[in-house]
């Protein structure tokens, strides 16, 4: 499954938040329904069974609640996704990842262990901070194993933990900079490796405990110069762990090239045969000190990317045509949403969570907030089924895209306007609902802050609804059967 994962450090933030963004993509040929949602401690399960695995795992009794971005069919199991809990800690898994032969060879892959269906339902429930969520995954991995290689993403006001599989059992994790912004694009992203912190103080980096040994048992240390891992603060990681291989450099690198040439464009050069970095480069870096602070917007851009400003731009009729689509997109039409968690640190933790969501692709859909600390959510993002309606927003955004994409040209300024208003009116109604509650004594705060996700959700279906009749009008206008008197 293809995912693009964005990591924003505190003081990378606009505001000041740490920020935590990923697509959720589809495999080829097929599109998950998704829905928002929230499970409530009375629905947790206490045993855990995985439809794909068939895993069973005992759960403690105490969970909390959760939002969560499950699969609405459920056909293969819960999917949770992406979520907040109540402590105002949040999780997003996963990212498919990459990893060489070799240390599949040396720890290969559990059929019967844990993956990207299980890990937010057993993990994000229990935890308090995202380094105590990258710890109870790492033991869970080390436990149970898993049958496939992802990243995951762990938040909360102060810190992001990013966790990445080695193997079936072996994983590490680092705790990403406040200055900086991280970018995945279904690669092994680490690479370098403090063993020296993971082995002892603990504060930037983790590992399971017997990695040094797995690393030189299976030979996976390619660097030229001797040296003790266990001395080692600057481990070269994606040599060890990752692949570069063909597909990487159509699939995965151009995605991350982008990102990074967005927020960093004139740090290095980008373009042209002298650049520093192109498309298909292995070494691009895993994080960086962004030219200037990241906004939500900037996020919700680069993860719609189609590489516009570039010749790679599928739906440019200006360039090569050999280059237009030559590379996989960051918004493709197989995403399923795009969740983008915002933990403020200057507001009262009853309202400190944001969720911003979106709906399958992106390039086409709009995002908007919702607070976190609630017990329901609106249904317009809660009764997503496999009937396809304009009753809810999944099915709502999947009909736009496959309307503006058919005639781009024509349809793509109606799109772009219905997005900015929907940041902008969705924005202006949670700045009104925080500024009542900072000045105003509420008594229930989660009817408080549902009245206002619902105001939220009902403002965008109208937005939603509007667009969907402008659009249905302009491609019916172009269709190949259209014939009046005036045609003689």
């Amino acid at each position: 499954m293809g995912c693009t994962t964005i990591l924003v450090g505190k003081n990378a933030s606009y505001d000041g938040s740490t920020l935590m963004a990923r697509n959720e993509d589809s495999s080829p040929g097929h599109y998950s329904p998704k829905k928002f949602i929230v499970v409530n401690p009375q629905d947790q399960p206490r045993l855990y069974r995985s439809v794909i695995s068939k895993v069973e795992i005992e759960l403690p009794d105490n969970p909390l609640r959760y939002t969560a971005m499950p699969d609405a069919l459920g056909k293969e199991g819960i999917w949770a996704a992406a979520g907040i809990n109540d402590c105002n800690v949040a999780m997003t898994a996963t990212e498919t990842l990459t990893a060489n032969y070799r240390v599949t060879a040396g720890d290969p892959l559990v059929k019967s262990g844990i993956g990207e269906e299980d890990l937010v339902t057993i993990v994000l429930p229990y935890i308090h901070s995202a380094k105590e969520g990258a710890l109870r995954l790492g033991s869970l991995l080390e436990k149970y194993g898993t049958y496939e290689r992802n990243g995951i993403g762990f938040q909360d006001e102060n810190e992001i933990w990013w966790l990445e599989t080695i193997g079936g059992h072996h994983w590490m994790a680092k705790r990403v900079k406040d200055d900086e912004y991280v970018v995945v694009p279904n690669q092994q992203g680490l690479d370098y490796f403090d063993f020296v912190d993971a082995y002892g103080e603990k504060k930037n980096y983790l590992c399971s405990a017997d990695l040094i040994d797995f690393i030189e048992k299976n030979h996976l240390d390619t660097t030229m110069r001797e040296h003790n891992l266990y001395e080692e603060t600057h481990f070269a990681c994606r040599g060890a762990f990752g692949t570069h291989t063909d597909s990487d450099h159509c699939y995965n690198t151009p995605r991350a090239w982008f990102m990074e040439r967005y927020f960093n464009p004139n740090t290095y050069k980008w373009d042209g045969l002298d650049a520093d970095f192109t498309p298909e480069s292995d070494n691009l870096p895993f994080s960086l000190i962004p030219e200037k602070k990241i906004t939500i917007d900037e996020i919700k851009y680069v993860l719609s990317s189609y590489y516009q400003g570039t010749d790679y731009n599928p739906y440019n009729k200006r360039s090569d045509a050999s280059l237009a689509g030559k590379y996989r997109p960051i918004g493709i039409n197989r995403n399923n949403f795009v969740s983008i968690t915002q933990l403020r640190p200057y507001m009262p933790k009853e309202i400190k969570a944001i969720e911003w969501i979106a709906l399958a692709s992106n390039p086409f859909n709009a995002l908007v907030p919702f607070y976190s600390n609630v017990s329901v959510t609106p249904d317009y993002l809660a009764n997503t089924s496999a009937r396809v309606t304009t009753e809810n927003f999944y099915w709502a955004s999947r009909i736009i895209g496959a309307l503006a994409d058919s005639d781009f040209g024509n349809c793509i300024a109606d799109v772009e306007r219905y997005q900015l208003h929907a940041l902008a009116d969705s924005q202006n109604i949670l700045n009104r609902f925080d500024s009542d509650y900072l000045n105003n004594k509420i008594e229930n705060v989660q009817k408080y802050l549902e009245q206002c996700n619902q105001k939220i959700a009902d403002n965008i279906q109208k937005a939603t609804d509007k667009l969907l009749l402008v659009l249905v009008d302009k491609v019916s206008d172009q269709m190949k059967n259209g014939f009046s008197r005036a045609d003689n």
